[in-house]
C-alpha cells in the first residue's frame, strides 16, 4: 500500500465500482484519502458498495450512470464537479463479457460488450479529460484491460476486440495529452479470485483447472494485489509513467504449456 494520505484532497471516479476489481480499487483509493465516486447502472448495487467502502474508508458515494450513453456520462461528470469542485483521477473498470462462438454472435451480442468496454471507456475518458484540460490541471486515467487483447479470445471476440481498442486508445491519448499533464495507463489482470470474469468464463471446472495449470506462479491473483497496483499507477509516485500496460497474470501470458 502507498503511504497514508497519498490521495488526500483528490477526487476519483471509478466506473464499474460497485463490484469486483472496480470496487477493490475504489476502496483502496478511499483508504488512501481520496473522495471516491463509484459509477454504475444499478442503484441498489451502488448503495451496497458505498456501504462496504464507507465501513472502512469514508468519503464515497455512488452515481447512477450508463457509460454507453454519452449524455448520461456528461451529466455524471458535471454532477461530480458541481459537488466536489474537481475530478483528478478516473478508473474505467466497467465491463461485460460472455462466451459465444464467433460465427453465432449476433449484432446485439457484439454491441452489448463493445459499447460498454470501448465506447464507455471513451465517453468517460474524454469527458473527464475535457474537465482537466479546461481546469488546466494534471490528472491520471487507468483503464482495465485483458490479456485477450494480445492473445485473442476465440469465443470472446467481442471483448478481445474491445479491450485491444482500449489499449490503442490509451497509448494514443497518452501521447496527445501528455504535454498537458494527463497520464493514461492500462492495468491488465489475469485470472483473479472473486470476480465476474471468473464466474462467467470459468464455470466449467475442467476449463478452470486447465487455465490454472498454465499459470507459472501456480495460483489466481487477488483483487487487493490489483488495487495496490492501480493506486500506484494513478498516483504521483508514477508521475513519469504513461502509455504503458502493466500485465498482472502470474506469468500466464508467457506461454507456458
Amino acid at each position: 500500500m502507498l503511504p497514508s494520505g497519498s490521495f488526500a484532497d483528490r477526487v476519483a471516479m471509478v466506473t464499474g465500482g460497485s463490484s469486483g476489481i472496480g470496487e477493490s480499487i475504489a476502496t483502496e483509493l478511499a483508504d488512501l484519502g481520496a473522495t471516491v465516486v463509484i459509477l454504475g447502472r444499478d442503484r441498489e448495487r451502488l448503495d451496497g458498495a458505498c456501504e462496504r467502502i464507507a465501513a472502512t474508508a469514508g468519503r464515497v458515494h455512488g452515481h447512477a450512470v450508463d457509460v454507453r450513453d454519452r449524455e448520461s456520462v456528461d451529466a455524471a461528470v458535471e454532477a461530480v464537479v458541481s459537488r466536489h469542485g474537481r475530478i483528478d483521477h478516473l478508473v474505467n473498470a466497467a465491463a461485460g463479457n460472455f462466451r459465444v462462438a464467433p460465427e453465432q454472435m449476433s449484432p446485439n451480442a457484439w454491441n452489448a460488450v463493445v459499447r460498454i468496454v470501448l465506447d464507455g471507456t471513451w465517453h468517460c475518458t474524454q469527458a473527464v479529460a475535457r474537465h482537466l484540460l479546461d481546469r488546466g490541471s494534471a490528472g491520471s486515467v487507468l483503464n482495465i484491460g485483458s490479456t485477450m487483447a494480445f492473445q485473442g479470445g476465440p469465443d470472446t471476440v467481442h471483448s478481445a476486440s474491445a479491450k485491444a481498442g482500449v489499449v490503442a486508445m490509451t497509448k494514443s491519448l497518452a501521447a496527445a495529452w501528455g504535454p498537458r499533464g494527463i497520464r493514461l495507463n492500462v492495468l491488465v489482470p489475469g485470472m483473479t479470485e472473486d470476480t465476474g470474469g471468473i464466474r462467467a468464463l470459468h464455470q466449467d471446472q475442467q476449463v478452470h483447472d486447465t487455465a490454472l495449470a498454465r499459470i507459472p506462479l501456480g495460483r489466481l491473483g487477488n483483487r487487493q494485489e490489483l488495487a495496490h497496483a492501480a493506486a500506484y499507477l494513478l498516483s504521483d509516485f508514477a508521475g513519469y509513467v504513461t502509455g504503458t500496460t502493466l500485465v498482472m497474470d502470474g506469468g500466464r501470458s508467457l506461454g507456458r504449456t
